[in-house]
Order: C-alpha cells, then structure tokens, then sequence
C-alpha cells in the first residue's frame, strides 16, 4: 500500500494571529489536505508564537486533526523540507510602523495606512525586502526543490518584487482587495436593477453573479470588466456608485477617480487617497474626501490604529480566547484569502481562478516588463497560469507607472543599499513630492533610516551619516507633535472592553477592511 506524500507549509511571521490562525483553518477544510498537512510555525516574538500555536492546535485537536504544529523561532529549522510558504511578516512590528506614519506626518505627509506606497510603504519596504531576501535564502538552502512562496505581506508589489528577482524564489503576491471592490460592485448593481425593474424586490445580486476582470498593480488595480446578466457594466459604473446610499459619502475618493477615469479603483477610500498626489496635500482639504465612521476611508494613521488595538487586545485578553469555543474546520467557514485555494488547486487538480501579483513579462502591454502586475489567472495541477491582458486605459496604466517607478527605485534602493536611489523614490512619490520640497524629503528620509536602523542591515553607511547630519540639528523646521488632519483615539483596554464583540473581530481579522459599518459590511 502506498503511503500518501505529506506535504509541508510553513508560516513565517505565525505570531499574526488573523492570518494565521484564518490560513490554517481553511486548509483544513479541504479533505486531500486535512490528513496529510505538516505544519510549521515561525516567529522573532517567542510569546506571540506561543500564543497562536496553543490557539491553533486547539482547533486542531477540536477538528479531530492529529497533526501537531511544530512552533519555532529557528526559521531554518521551520523551512527545513517545506513545499509552501505562506510570508505574513509585519517586519519591525508596530514600533516601526508608528515611525512610518509619525515622522512623515511632522512634515505634512497625512498618510492613512502607510504600507504600500507614500513614505510609509517605501520605508516599511526596505525593512521588508532586507528580511525577505533572508528568508528566501533559506527557501533555496532548505526547503524542497521548487518550494514556492506565498507573500501576504506589505508593500506586496515591492516584496514580491525582490524574492521573485533578487530572492531567485517563485513567489506569488496575495491580497484581498479586489474581493472587496467586486462586493461593492455587486451590492451597487443589486441597488440599480432592483430600481430599474430588472430583479424582483427581494432578489439578491452576489459576486458570483458579476463577472470580472481586474488589472494593474497591487491596490492600484482596476476593474477593466463588469458584466452582470449581459449587461456591461463599465460604462454605468459612476451611476451605480452615485446611486448606492452610502458610497457617495465613504467612497469619495475613488468615485472622484471613477469619474476622472471612467473605471473604478480596487482600494478602499484611505488608501487610495495618499497613492495619488490629489487628495492629501493640503490638511484642510482631507476632511472634503474622507469619512471617519471607519480608519478605511481615510483616518490619519487609521491602520495603525487598529493594529495597535488589535494586538494589544490579543496579548492582555488571551486567556479569554482560550476559555472561547475552538474554530469549525467546516467548509462553511472558510475564508476567501486566495492561499488555500491555490494550493489545493497545485495538489489536487481542482481549477481556482483569482487575481495574483506576479511578475508582468507581458501581460499588461503597456506597463514594464519588470513590474509586479495584479492580474488575473487561474491554478490548477499544472500551476499558474497567466492569461494576457493586453493594455490598459491610457490613463490608468499612467497612474500605474507613475507608482511603479516607485516601486522600482525602492526595490533597488532596498537591495543594494543605495540611500540616493531611496531619497528618489521618495522624490518620486505622488503625495510626498506633492507636499515636500527635495530638501524636506532629504531630512526626512534622514530622520526615517535612523528611526528605522535596527531592521536596516544595508543603510549602516548612510545611517551614521545621517545621525551626524542630525545631530547638527534640523536645519529645517516640522511641525513636531502634530496629529494630522483626521486623526482618531486609540482605545484603551477598558474601552476595548465595552465593546468586546468589535474588539474580537479586529484582532482576529485578516481584512480590517471589512470591520466597517452595517453597510460596508455587506459587500466584503
């Protein structure tokens, strides 16, 4: 009798209490896998690691799965033998991300989120690539032939850029976002047709019903096909938006951008906001375009916020998780996160069609070769497969290039430790050349490296320059201790606590995005 191979996935960055504990189950839930998964978490923060390994083999053992997770913070020993690899890193943890969000804001750069782009994500990118280059040196040294990498983490374009170029690692960038937009969709054609007569009052319009394609780069991709029972719903995209209750008010920015474009952006309302040059340049222009019900429509610092929130209910209520009913492996629970998906479609033959940042060679024609594209594809045993595109709008593809030119100076800058290329993608950047002057940038980035010099190998060079520019002092004045535009409380535990059920959810989230109003809530 043949033995059936095991297959082993390993987690690096386990401590993610919502990824990882959200990836695990659905693996679960599919029966090739259930039975002949090996496991293996990895983390710097032992307690967290802990932590998310006694929660999870507690679901395991719940299920009646009889695998036991092998939790470690030796990430070699981790990767040893391991077919996939899913990256779910925060790289410098939330210390770092407050400097992305803080510094820049000193000098007027009001950033939302701060992870994919503006100063924020060029800076978070070069902590990311300097550690994921590490890990995929241990891929190529440890892990079977052909391992692949599955990369959940931020700036997605700039990290799937270098483990798939520099790292010499297949690697495929996963996210949410246009699962998200796809909901919005759907919910605004349901809104539309109910009005137009064309579904009967009580009739429901799901993504599943609206078919479409999307194009571009990671959290600039754009839905270039809508189609809904024949109809082309491109051209009527601006009156469906216009015509939702809700998203005149908490989408503003993207809806401005689908009237300027004529196609509607995957990102939510705060991030798209500081990718672009127009809407966060001036402070007392950024409450016209953003809706503070929710951090995702353009609070200053709004994810920071809720990770911090997230993380810090985790840590102090942990032992109430563990007094909390272990996750279902039911196929009904599980999440719509790509991973699982593609590897059950590798293993078992199953076609899984999604949308996946990949290295562009020529699927979007008019976009760089080099770039890392969001693009659709499909996975079945025989891997993944790239349809070609062709090219995008003229404008979009402009508002994309303009990003990846970013993308490109931050990644080579990241690699080669090359502090000039680094204060050029800063130059570069649409929001942070919109507001700074170059010398104002210069100091910033200054101030940045060596906020940032405990996850920067490569800057030691220009960090001890830039400490002894410091140290002559600011030769040019910031607004020290500014709170931005639209900036919000983080709660405290007591305040977490009167409202436990909300707390829960957005420690346990992989999409925080989704943690928003009743009407929000619908089309996630």
């Amino acid at each position: 009798m043949t033995t059936a191979r095991r297959t082993k996935i390993t987690f690096i960055g386990a401590g993610s209490i919502g990824f990882t504990r959200t990836l695990l189950r659905d693996l679960m839930t599919v029966p090739e896998l259930r039975e002949r998964l090996d496991v293996a978490f990895t983390d710097i923060d032992a307690r967290n690691l802990d932590m998310v390994r006694q929660l999870c083999q507690r679901d395991l053992d719940h299920n009646g799965v009889a695998m036991r997770i092998q939790a470690t913070t030796d990430r070699r020993a981790a990767l040893t033998d391991a077919d996939y690899v899913f990256c779910v890193v925060r790289v410098g943890g939330l210390a770092a991300f407050a400097s992305d969000v803080d510094i820049p804001l000193t000098y007027g750069i009001d950033q939302c989120v701060g992870d994919t782009l503006c100063a924020g994500g060029i800076m978070y990118g070069q902590r990311g690539i300097a550690a994921i280059l590490g890990f995929c040196k241990d891929i190529r040294e440890v892990a079977k032939p052909g391992c692949r990498l599955f990369n959940y983490a931020n700036p997605m374009a700039m990290l799937t850029w270098a483990a798939n170029v520099h790292g010499k690692v297949p690697t495929i960038g996963l996210c949410h976002g246009v699962e998200g937009g796809h909901g919005q969709i759907s919910w605004c054609t349901e809104i539309w047709a109910r009005k137009q007569g064309l579904i009967a009052p009580d009739e429901k319009v799901s993504r599943q019903d609206v078919d479409i394609i999307c194009a571009g780069i990671n959290h600039q991709t754009w839905y270039i096909k809508a189609e809904w029972r024949g109809i082309d719903l491109v051209p009527r995209m601006l009156e469906l938006f216009e015509g939702h209750h809700e998203y005149p008010v908490t989408e503003k920015v993207r809806i401005d951008v689908l009237r300027r474009f004529g196609y509607y952006s995957t990102e939510s309302n705060g991030h798209l906001s500081e990718y672009v040059a127009w809407y966060r340049k001036r402070p007392e222009e950024i409450a016209r375009w953003i809706d503070t019900g929710s951090w995702i429509n353009g609070e200053t610092g709004g994810y920071l916020r809720v990770c911090t929130e997230g993380r810090n209910w985790f840590e102090t209520e942990f032992p109430q998780w563990l007094a909390e009913a272990p996750k279902s492996f039911a196929a009904s629970e599980r999440s719509g996160e790509h991973g699982s998906y593609i590897i059950e479609g590798l293993e078992t033959g199953r076609i899984y069609r999604g949308h996946f940042n990949v290295i562009n060679g020529s699927t979007i024609t008019n976009l760089p070769p080099d770039a890392v594209v969001e693009v659709p594809g499909y996975v079945d045993r025989n891997g993944l497969n790239i349809p070609r595109v062709g090219d995008l709008p003229l404008g979009c593809a402009a508002v994309c290039n303009q990003s990846i030119s970013v993308q490109r100076l931050a990644v080579h800058a990241a690699v080669t430790g090359d502090d000039r290329l680094l204060r050029q993608a800063f130059l570069m950047d649409p929001l942070v050349g919109a507001v700074c002057t170059p010398p104002e940038i210069w100091q910033m980035v200054d101030e940045m490296l060596v906020a940032g010099e405990a996850w920067l190998p490569q800057y030691a060079d220009a960090i001890a320059a830039a400490k002894a520019r410091l140290a002559q002092g600011k030769a040019i004045p910031t607004r020290t201790g500014y709170a931005g535009a639209a900036r919000l409380h983080t709660k405290t535990i007591d305040e977490m606590r009167a409202d436990r059920v909300n707390s829960q959810r957005n420690a346990e989230a992989t999409d925080k995005a989704k943690l928003r109003p009743a009407a929000a809530k619908k089309a996630g």
